[in-house]
């Protein structure tokens, strides 16, 4: 998997939600997930994560995470 720059594409999901607690990671409602979007690398990604975390600092509930898609659908690859 490469993108057109030649570069190997390392798929990353960013998303968020609202917590039941501060000591797990269930969501109250899982319809009102935010999904931000899928990023070829992780700094992409990572801007992505910061904007959503920092405008929903507020709320201590609200959390937005990265998953490494990339290890999922590959689980063998070293990166």
């Amino acid at each position: 998997m490469t993108d057109q720059s030649g570069k190997k594409q390392l798929l990353h999901l960013v998303f968020g939600g609202e917590l039941e607690s501060l000591q797990g990671v269930e969501f109250k409602d899982l319809k009102a997930l935010d999904i931000v979007g899928i990023y070829p690398d992780y700094a992409s990604a990572l801007t992505a994560w910061k904007s959503k975390a920092q405008a929903t600092v507020d709320n201590a509930h609200m959390r937005y995470f990265i998953v490494h898609m990339h290890r999922l659908l590959d689980p063998n690859s070293n990166d």
